[in-house]
């Protein structure tokens, strides 16, 4: 083993409003950095190749699917995962709607809807559709989903 595989890199990160430091490797994934080294466990490993959604965050407010992230690209980063969208609107939102069945998706969802609704408050259905195509459900809430999204968007309007 060389020097360079285990290299440890200091990143800082500000997640969920608080500021962090971790110490990672060049190829450590930024969804197993928040689940393994700050114990947030909400976003989920589905595919682990940015198909699912289930490990979607928000990146200075941007949907980001964290399983294609390096943790070293996070430096400097404002991250947002779906504990800090606790008691949030869309939260309430989904919960209004019954916008879960299995909820194993649900944190990708409500993640990627609040940055819906942070850059297209005024989203119309076409715009709703192409966001939601980012995040998969396999018990099919997609209209529980997409009730929610709109019941967000018309409150915000």
């Amino acid at each position: 083993m060389t020097s360079r595989d285990t290299a440890k890199y200091r990143v800082e990160i500000e997640v969920n409003g608080e500021r962090r430091t971790v110490r990672v490797r060049a190829a450590d994934i930024l969804l197993y950095t928040l689940r393994d080294h700050l114990g947030l466990t909400g976003s989920k490993s589905g595919c682990d190749n940015g198909d699912c959604g289930t490990c979607t965050i928000l990146v200075d407010g941007l949907p980001m699917k964290s399983c294609l992230m390096l943790t070293v690209e996070a430096d400097g980063k404002q991250i947002t995962t779906i504990e800090g969208l606790t008691n949030s609107p869309v939260q309430h939102a989904f919960v209004r709607n019954q916008a879960f069945q299995c909820g194993y998706c649900t944190s990708g969802f409500i993640v990627n809807c609040e940055g819906l609704r942070n850059m297209q408050p005024h989203a119309d259905e076409e715009t709703i559709r192409l966001w939601l195509e980012s995040n998969i459900c396999r018990c099919m809430s997609y209209e529980e989903i997409r009730n929610a999204v709109k019941d967000i968007i018309n409150q915000k309007s």
